[in-house]
């Protein structure tokens, strides 16, 4: 079981246009860059987090991986807690929502590096979220990895309250 932790951002924002029922907000997704990913858009999408270390305050690194992962500065608050969740690796994962709109053509991806073909002694870059984009909420649930879900529900019973 691994102890670390990440955290990160949800946007959400008011639908646009004519909205389904129940659906009066839409949240910003990454999809997952990356080889693994690439052919996969159902649980392939996440929302904008990274790992932080123990002397960071989890707000702080949750809008400085909003920066690296988009490419962009992080909205201004205010930042509503979604809380904590455990993801199946043992990670533990802390979600601010913040109302905010974003154009997902102005994103610009931060990088990561890994040996790709496996075992091919050749290093590849890939962008940590190819492409973010804007899903009503019950269209998010099939998009989002399972374990992130959790982070909807929330925003969702926030909204409502």
């Amino acid at each position: 079981m691994t102890n670390k932790r990440s955290a990160g951002l949800l946007l959400f924002r008011e639908a646009a246009g004519p909205a389904a029922p129940g659906a009066g907000v839409e949240v910003l997704l990454g999809h997952m860059g990356g080889p693994y990913w690439s052919h996969r858009d159902d649980g392939g999408w996440a929302i904008p987090k990274g790992e932080y270390e123990p002397d960071e305050a989890p707000l702080d690194a949750a809008r400085r991986e909003f920066t690296e992962e988009i490419g962009l500065p992080p909205p201004e608050g205010p930042y509503l807690p979604l809380g904590e969740a455990r993801m199946p690796g043992g990670k533990q994962v802390v979600i601010w929502a913040v109302r905010a709109d974003l154009d997902p053509a102005l994103m610009v991806p931060g990088t990561f590096t890994m040996e790709w073909p496996p075992r091919s002694g050749r290093m590849q870059e890939f962008p940590e979220l190819d492409r973010v984009a804007w899903f009503a909420p019950e269209a998010a649930r099939g998009k989002l990895i399972a374990s992130q879900v959790v982070f909807l529900d929330r925003l969702a019973g926030l909204l409502e309250g």
